[in-house]
């Protein structure tokens, strides 16, 4: 049988304080109270519905690599929600002993307590999402959190005895200069964090800044930026190895990895989305299916509870095969990310399928500058990370 790709679990909690408007993720104001047990409740009666439906798959054999916690706020439920959860969890799945588990957290629905709590349930990796630790970049971002509130979360979380943890950092903020940006990322640099997400601020659709547009910094503010910033992050030992990740040595974001190496993943919870392979026929191509599940937390819910009464695959909004002739651009889409790039073998690994598909349109990419000539991986060159869109959008099946 044909080696099926490593397999991660990614958890959507949907519930944050307030909605902030540059977020296009699907998150939902929690109210007065989350229905905290009912929803624990629905994510393993979820995670069910996948195991009963992909057989092919293996799930109950292969083991859980990572696990990332999204939102949404998951700092929002409490440990012994998540206690729960991974009983749960761990009565219907297998885990490697090292398995990274990250819990996404926003410093101000935290403090050290609730983080020794999570550490007690097994999360041993946190993502904090600072963004920025200007008071007043912050009230434009509709954050709850101040500066203050931002480093004593790093300080807490190390304090209850993360020994890794990533800090969301955003740049190209309304207004802000190249001295800003590079205060912000010496704020979090002192804060020793062992990850770094540096991305910069975009107007995306159904977004509150999408319809009000705020003034960013002009092109050449923002090249400034990204240079500065990045000789910055080089210069304390923080490697790029991804658009918009970087780590010192040893603490790349393992389940973010298994996503840009095409890995496997099982979504549950609220407009998660998945990704999962089975083995092909007599030695034919893997099918690998996309899933997507129900996006409100309310519509998410009464599917629990249609599920519950025997009503079929209730959580799922979607589950589509790829078409062959759309795995190029779905595997370039992931690995032409990192930096480094992935070994040419992976996508035969990856898909089961032939690079011969791959030839012409890797030649022609090489041929522009935006492809490195190494015919052993697959890496864009700088002018290719430069211009990565244009690269990926070479493998589209119409290109």
């Amino acid at each position: 049988m044909r080696r099926l790709p490593p397999l991660s679990l990614y958890v959507h909690m949907p519930w944050c304080v307030r909605k902030c408007p540059y977020c296009d993720f699907n998150s939902h104001a929690a109210g007065d109270a989350l229905p905290e047990a009912e929803y624990v409740a629905a994510l393993l009666a979820d995670l069910d519905r996948d195991l009963a439906d992909f057989p092919a798959a293996g799930l109950r054999e292969r083991e859980i690599v990572s696990v990332f916690i999204g939102g949404g706020t998951p700092s929002l439920i409490s440990p012994e929600g998540y206690a729960t959860l991974f009983a749960g969890l761990r009565g219907r799945l297998r885990f490697t002993d090292d398995a990274e588990i990250t819990l996404e957290a926003n410093p101000g629905t935290v403090e050290q307590g609730l983080f020794r709590g999570y550490r007690e349930v097994g999360i041993n990796r946190l993502s904090i999402g600072v963004q920025t630790f200007q008071g007043e970049q912050l009230g434009v971002l509709g954050r709850i959190h101040s500066g203050d509130e931002a480093r004593r979360a790093a300080d807490s979380a190390r304090a209850a005895g993360f020994t890794t943890f990533n800090l969301d950092l955003m740049h190209g903020l309304p207004g802000q200069t190249v001295a800003q940006a590079l205060d912000d990322l010496r704020q979090a640099i002192a804060l020793a964090p062992t990850h770094l997400s540096w991305y910069q601020l975009t107007l995306e659709p159904n977004t509150v800044f999408y319809r009000q547009q705020p003034v960013l910094p002009e092109d050449e503010v923002l090249a400034d930026i990204q240079d500065a910033g990045q000789a910055l992050l080089a210069a304390e030992g923080y490697a790029q190895y991804e658009v918009s990740a970087y780590a010192r040595s040893g603490h790349q974001c393992r389940h973010n990895l298994n996503y840009w190496r095409f890995g496997d993943y099982l979504g549950i919870g609220a407009g998660a989305h998945g990704k999962l392979s089975a083995p092909g026929r007599d030695g034919a191509p893997l099918v690998i299916t996309r899933t997507a599940k129900t996006r409100t937390p309310r519509d998410y819910l009464a599917a629990a509870r249609a599920a519950a009464d025997g009503q079929g695959d209730a959580f799922r909004a979607g589950a589509t095969v790829i078409p062959p002739d759309e795995l190029p651009f779905e595997f370039m889409l992931n690995v032409l990310r990192l930096n480094a790039g992935v070994p040419a073998s992976l996508w035969r690994e990856r898909t089961g399928t032939d690079d011969d598909v791959l030839r012409l349109t890797r030649e022609r990419l090489v041929r522009q500058g935006l492809l490195l000539p190494d015919a052993s991986r697959w890496c864009a060159s700088p002018l290719g990370q430069r211009y990565l869109n244009r690269v990926i959008e070479a493998f589209l099946p119409d290109s």
